[in-house]
């Protein structure tokens, strides 16, 4: 999406967690908050037109954090009609029976090719039963699709059923108490072309509150600019880790907690102190544009001639 005019209080990078109504597409509300913004834009985690709830939008070079967002664990809340009577403890007994590793086919109507999958369900709760109308709440993989689940339950349960209604209550870190409707994006949007932005730089969160549970590694301002320029990160320049491995995904991040980039380890967090020689992180992502902090790279100085 081409660059727009940019409204005042929008940073180069964030993220914003919209409340998804029923009815658009994904794509359809990433576009309009696009545009309201006037900035490029991406989401992470479709959500089909029908069901709502939880969509992270990801501002600028945010968008880089999608691998990272993508994997996050979800939580729903669905609606199933049974197609036939059971009894609410046998209903209850058969959840129980879907938690831990399960096979998925997509459903039919699913824009991905229909190869069998594998998927985790970390916990399913049954909120209530009215007659054929089961509520429930799941927590399970990214990519795990309810509609399958429902599908899977009524075989289980030997009378049939499907997904009647479904939102997304939370996308790894975010929560649908931290979601923002369209029309409060509008509101602020509306203050800040007047002049109160207040509301609207308090909608959009730092890149950094999307980083979840990945390992952590803080490094000193002399080293930020270095980073940003796609320099691995020395021991020298550490201030404080997390426990990682070698090859992990670490978050490279300063001492205001500002993300620099996400990097792999070169080597294991307990084979170094900081302040040690070595190199330890190689950005792979870097979110950071140059220059925002001040560079304190050396130059070697030139030979004479002659």
């Amino acid at each position: 999406m081409p660059e727009r005019h940019r409204v005042a209080g929008v940073p180069t990078a964030g993220l914003v967690v919209v409340d998804k109504p029923q009815g658009p597409s994904s794509h359809q509300v990433s576009a309009w908050v696009g545009e309201m913004l006037g900035v490029s834009i991406g989401h992470a985690g479709t959500l089909d037109p029908m069901v709502s709830g939880v969509l992270v939008i990801m501002i600028g070079p945010a968008v880089r954090l999608a691998p990272v967002l993508l994997k996050e664990r979800k939580e729903y809340v669905c609606a199933m009609r049974l197609h036939g009577d059971v009894p609410a403890e046998m209903v209850e007994e058969i959840a129980k029976e879907f938690t831990g590793r399960i096979y998925q086919r997509p459903p039919r109507r699913s824009a991905v090719k229909r190869s069998l999958r594998i998927r985790k369900i970390y916990d399913l709760e049954i909120l209530d039963i009215d007659g054929r109308l089961v509520l429930f709440r799941v927590v399970c993989d990214a990519g795990t699709y309810i509609r399958s689940l429902c599908h899977h339950l009524g075989q289980a349960l030997g009378t049939g059923a499907h997904m009647q209604e479904l939102r997304r209550t939370r996308s790894g870190v975010f929560t649908e108490g931290e979601a923002h409707s369209l029309h409060d994006l509008r509101d602020a949007v509306e203050a800040a072309e007047e002049g109160d932005s207040s509301a609207l730089e308090a909608l959009i969160l730092p890149p950094s509150a999307g980083i979840g549970d990945l390992h952590r590694v803080v490094v000193r301002d002399t080293a930020v600019d270095a980073l940003c320029h796609g320099a691995s990160l020395a021991g020298v320049g550490v201030v404080s880790k997390t426990k990682y491995k070698k090859g992990e995904t670490v978050a490279v991040l300063t001492e205001k907690s500002e993300l620099i980039a996400l990097g792999e380890a070169l080597t294991n967090a307990d084979a170094y102190e900081p302040g040690q020689t070595g190199l330890v992180v190689a950005p792979r992502t870097v979110m950071m544009p140059p220059g925002t902090y001040p560079s304190h790279w050396t130059s070697r100085p030139q030979q004479k001639k002659g």
